[in-house]
């Protein structure tokens, strides 16, 4: 049986999807609020996903740098980007899927294994968007789903393609349902949305748990050793 303090951390790196958020953002909640729920109780859990942050800022601003001095052997490095990545409108975020956004995962991987730690590469959560014929759009984050999948692929990384899943759950609950997951928000419900809200990107509670559902799910098939510090839901 392992010892308390051979537990490994946990790192998240992402954007506002996997964000933990502040009283002013509530309800908006991001999936890494609710990953503990799935995992043992002695695996230590550190968020660094932020906000509005791609690949490029995040590197640019220093946090990978400051993630990377927490990093010790045998933790964890969950990276998510992709939604800011592709914001051409912005160049201290975009990051071309076919180059810079390759090159800064690259960074992030041999970030971590340079720490003796392992990575994670997950495909972005999937947009709200619907289609005419009431399925998903698949290309709402364009090629990064795929790039991703291509450095997994090129340095043999263990990937969770929550694209994909998030894509499959949220069209498989319907045009309405899948509204709860999302923040659709009436006027004067919510003190910090007065005027209501209407957006297909950032969870809810409920859409934020179903996501951070999906990823166990994936761990429990993905070559990486953390599926094993899962909570096993059978007992």
């Amino acid at each position: 049986m392992e010892k308390e303090n051979d537990y490994p951390t946990v790192f998240i790196a992402g954007d506002s999807t996997a964000a933990v958020k502040e009283e002013h953002e509530k309800p908006m909640t991001g999936w890494g609020a609710y990953i503990h729920k799935f995992l043992q109780k002695e695996v230590n859990i550190r968020n660094h996903a932020i906000n509005g942050r791609s690949t490029k800022s995040f590197i640019d601003e220093g946090r990978l740098n400051k993630l990377s001095n927490e990093l010790k052997a045998g933790d964890f490095l969950l990276i998510q980007f992709g939604h800011n990545d592709q914001k051409k409108e912005d160049p201290k975020r975009y990051a071309a899927f076919d180059k810079e956004y390759k090159e800064n995962l690259t960074q992030f991987v041999e970030t971590a294994r340079k720490k003796g730690a392992s990575p994670v590469l997950l495909t972005s959560v999937t947009r709200r968007v619907f289609l005419e014929e009431y399925k998903i759009d698949p290309n709402s984050l364009g090629k990064y789903p795929e790039s991703t999948r291509d450095v997994a692929d090129e340095l043999q990384v263990p990937l969770l393609d929550i694209h994909h899943s998030s894509m499959i759950r949220f069209q498989s609950m319907g045009e309405e349902e899948s509204k709860e997951c999302f923040l659709h928000l009436d006027k004067n419900i919510y003190s910090n949305y007065p005027d209501g809200l209407i957006d297909d990107t950032h969870f809810s509670e409920k859409g934020a748990e179903l996501v951070a559902n999906l990823v166990a799910e994936q761990l429990k098939e993905s070559i990486s050793p953390l599926g094993k510090y899962l909570i096993d839901k059978s007992k």
